[in-house]
């Protein structure tokens, strides 16, 4: 499906609902098989989350995960420490050129069975579970920190544990504690200091229910229309916390730099435009956020800001190489763009190409991010479906805030 959205402007006051994080649901229903005395509330209705939860639960040999990269790298941790049962993971053509290679190494060295079945040190792969008891594993520390929580939330399944070792600098610090936080909430004695990792072997908890906060990932898009809007344009979504898990969360802080005021309610946020900005160039270092670096470029070259983004690295192994994604695609609006393997600079702009088409690249965040420019100009999303990776309701929100929209053959 191709969609055009046409120029709008936001309708203020609506209010929002927003499912459950696609992060915090996945690494609940890994822990959920281990124990299955744990009840989920308010789970993602990703196809991320369907696909993970379909692997987990079926009886097939082989699973078939197509785009859903956590899935991947959280059900080889597992399915490696499950002793007796032997799967095969596969997933579409971009997972089998997305690397797992880090994390099949550190699983290999504390005895796990694995073998590559096409390209070495990428999917797909077939897992034989064993029953794993070397207690210590080193891996490097800047890789995706989805490797690190895949040791993370198997380890309470390991006959002793599992101390992680990771080796250099560490990065996406926030998704590492998040694990950490979920483990600690369930009941099981894990610690991260330094640069190592510590979980216990755990066989029983507590019976208890957790409340999954909706995605601030998500949140994103309808900051960045708040930032395009009118002063005084307000939208409310639920249901968040202020003290949140989600790296993510640190939009609160980046969108006053667009005159964008977060007001906590009772599980809700409000977003408010309050005034103009007053910037020049952004300049922001988002290694513990990168998935909202995206949303930010484009909310950044609408305002006609330029920004400096740093700290991008794990972009190029994403759904695309979403640096040079966002190069390409910006490049076609009228922007001024450059990009290196962990840089993305944008000089401010004058003006915005209208009726351009946007592609996607199977990679529900470009389909999203670039969605609100619409109150800026007529742009047309090429395959809009790819959204329900993440966000299923995603157009029939955005028609709920304002925003016009026409089927394109």
């Amino acid at each position: 499906m191709n969609l055009q959205l046409n120029k709008s402007t936001l309708t203020s006051e609506k209010k929002i609902t927003i499912s459950g994080s696609k992060s915090e649901s996945n690494r609940l229903l890994i822990l959920q098989q281990i124990f299955s005395n744990i009840k989920i509330e308010n789970l993602s209705n990703s196809d991320d989350s369907v696909h993970l939860e379909h692997a987990l639960t079926t009886s097939d040999e082989t699973v078939d995960i197509g785009h859903a990269g956590t899935a991947m790298r959280f059900l080889t941790g597992f399915f490696a420490a499950q002793k007796g049962k032997t799967k095969i993971i596969k997933g579409s053509e971009r997972m089998h050129n997305r690397p797992i290679k880090i994390l099949v190494d550190a699983l290999r060295d504390l005895g796990a069975d694995i073998s590559y079945l096409e390209k070495d040190g990428y999917p797909p792969i077939k897992i034989v579970g064993k029953e794993l008891t070397k207690e210590t594993v080193s891996i490097k520390g800047n890789v995706s920190s989805q490797y690190i929580s895949s040791l993370m939330l198997t380890a309470p399944s390991l006959t002793n544990g599992l101390e992680i070792k990771l080796v250099g600098k560490v990065t996406s610090v926030p998704y590492i504690n998040m694990t950490l936080s979920l483990l600690h909430q369930i009941g099981i004695a894990a610690s991260f200091s330094g640069n190592t990792i510590k979980v216990e072997a755990k066989k029983h908890i507590e019976q208890q229910t957790i409340m999954v906060e909706a995605d601030w990932s998500s949140a994103s898009y309808y900051y960045s229309l708040i930032a395009l809007a009118d002063i005084n344009t307000t939208i409310e979504l639920s249901a968040y916390k202020k003290e949140s898990l989600q790296g993510d969360s640190s939009l609160v802080e980046i969108y006053q730099h667009f005159g964008v005021q977060t007001n906590f309610g009772e599980n809700t946020v409000t977003l408010t435009k309050t005034k103009d900005h007053n910037l020049d160039t952004l300049v922001l270092d988002l290694k513990n956020a990168p998935d909202i670096a995206q949303t930010i470029a484009v909310t950044c070259f609408g305002l006609g800001i330029a920004c400096d983004l740093t700290g991008l690295h794990t972009l190029k192994i994403k759904e695309t190489d979403r640096l040079e994604a966002l190069k390409a695609e910006l490049s076609k609006l009228g922007a001024t763009i450059s990009v290196t393997n962990e840089t993305l600079h944008l000089q401010a702009a004058q003006i915005i190409n209208k009726n351009i088409d946007i592609a996607t690249y199977n990679d529900h965040r470009m389909a999203m991010a670039f969605a609100p420019l619409c109150l800026k100009a007529n742009i047309n999303i090429i395959n809009a479906e790819v959204v329900t990776k993440s966000y299923r309701n995603f157009w029939n929100d955005f028609q709920k805030v304002g925003i016009q929209q026409t089927k394109l053959k």
